[in-house]
């Protein structure tokens, strides 16, 4: 055997296990990516207050002692101008022009105040989410669903 040929021989023995690696390693890897990102959205309610604590007297305070909370779990800033938060009433909230940074949270309130970075107000004067039962659906710019929690027993869908 010739210096050449052996040589030719390990290259191609070389490429051929590198190959053979690639070939399994990139479809799991890039499978399990695609995976997790479908199991979970990019902006999602994390968290949702539909009973106001203490009595429900619709006081400014008692409205706004329900909330629901949208997270941005990328590290990326998305824009939720045009996004909408509905119940199943169809009571709906549209968000104006609001950034909500990457790993950030912003609390929607139900009645009357001042929206900053963290905090935004429906300026409603009643009670949007049921204490026993709702979904809150949160949509995007396009009308496509990006996430929905819901509590209790069920009757629509």
């Amino acid at each position: 055997m010739t210096f050449a040929s052996s040589t030719r021989r390990i290259s191609a023995t070389v490429l051929a296990a590198g190959a053979v690696v690639a070939a399994a390693a990139l479809p799991a890897s890039a499978h399990d990516g695609d995976h997790r990102h479908q199991q979970r959205p990019q902006v999602e309610i994390s968290r949702v207050q539909a009973d106001s604590p203490g009595r429900d007297d619709r006081s400014n305070r008692s409205l706004n002692g329900e909330w629901v909370e949208i997270t941005n779990t990328t590290r990326h800033a998305v824009n939720l101008k045009g996004w909408t938060l509905k119940d199943e009433d169809g009571n709906r909230y549209r968000f104006k022009d609001i950034r909500l940074g990457g790993r950030d949270t912003i609390r929607i309130h139900t009645g009357h105040g001042r929206d900053s970075r963290t905090d935004l107000f429906q300026d409603r004067n009643d009670y949007v989410w049921d204490n026993r039962s709702d979904t809150a659906t949160l949509r995007d710019d396009h009308g496509r669903t990006v996430d929905t929690e819901s509590w209790g027993r069920h009757h629509r869908h």
